[in-house]
């Protein structure tokens, strides 16, 4: 019988995060931590991947995320929340310990929970993001640089508003599987960067964007653009970091996130190494931003091959 993912809804530190979820974990528990635009559903080939090999596959909607409850406007956006939500869920599952695997934004909270809990965590598999002990500076970036504009307050939401919630999605995809970083020119704003006649990747279909649109239109973008966007400058100094869990970072060539400041020198530097014994880092040459599901069965089998070498030995 197919494996079929399912859904629940879990009261987590005053809200009700949506968690999907595929597999009885005979080898282990792997968490899939989404980025943005992305969602639970990100994940999707992943999930089925690593239940069928025998392993439980979780992905939560990121709290004020897709099927997850908002949490109050006035509540101060906090990276602490994302990882207090990570260990409830698995206190929650009775999962003493897990994988995780981030992807974009999702990978601050995957470093930061092996940090601050080493015995829960077998090990860590992020995608598109290194490491950063400190905060990334975005001050040489120029001006129309999409995380200057979208972390300025009610910018984004103008520019969103002026069109409904597919053709944001769609328009995301489209900028966000490129090679160049989106970057808006004088008078234009990040959605003028693409119309309805720009394709949208050959592996995302019409179908994908119908599911994208479903869970944003129910979300919105208030929480999503202020996780992570405008709370980029608090994500914590860790230059005293020391993981004591094995990472596996991969990294899509063509993602344009190479071309932020400082990430292909912290990729092939080697200086990861000093905060991170036991890692090891490979390359997709046609990879883009949505690596995972730009080429799922690549890196199906990169992260298979992970916790394959990574066995969870019982207590």
């Amino acid at each position: 019988m197919a494996l079929e993912i399912q859904h629940t809804h879990l009261p987590i530190r005053g809200l009700n995060l949506h968690v999907a979820h595929v597999g009885k974990g005979e080898l282990g528990t792997v968490v899939f931590l989404h980025g943005f635009p992305e969602i639970w559903y990100s994940w999707r080939h992943q999930m089925l991947a690593v239940a069928a090999a025998g392993y439980r596959a979780i992905a939560p909607d990121c709290r004020g995320y897709g099927l997850s409850d908002q949490p109050p406007e006035d509540e101060e956006v906090s990276w602490d929340d994302l990882i207090a939500d990570v260990l409830a869920i698995l206190d929650a599952y009775s999962i003493p310990k897990a994988f995780f695997v981030g992807k974009d934004f999702g990978a601050m909270p995957a470093y930061e929970f092996a940090l601050q809990h080493p015995e829960r965590t077998c090990g860590v598999t992020c995608l598109g993001i290194p490491f950063n002990p400190a905060p990334v500076s975005f001050d040489t970036m120029p001006e129309g640089f999409y995380i200057l504009r979208w972390r300025e307050p009610g910018r984004a939401e103008a520019d969103f508003g002026r069109y409904d919630v597919r053709r944001v999605v769609r328009t995301i995809y489209v900028l966000f599987s490129g090679v160049e970083i989106p970057t808006a020119k004088e008078g234009q704003e990040i959605m003028d960067l693409a119309d309805l006649s720009t394709p949208l990747p050959e592996w995302f279909t019409e179908e994908d964007l119908d599911a994208y649109a479903k869970l944003y239109e129910n979300s919105g973008f208030r929480y999503p653009l202020q996780m992570p966007y405008r709370a980029i400058h608090k994500i914590p100094n860790r230059l005293d970091a020391k993981f004591q869990v094995p990472v596996f970072i991969v990294m899509g060539e063509k993602d344009y996130c190479f071309k932020f400041p400082g990430f292909e020198a912290a990729l092939r530097g080697g200086a990861m190494g000093h905060f991170m014994p036991d890692l090891k880092v490979t390359f997709i040459p046609e990879g883009c931003h949505f690596v995972q599901e730009q080429l799922p069965e690549q890196v199906n089998e990169l992260l298979l091959g992970f916790l394959k070498d990574h066995p969870v030995v019982a207590a």
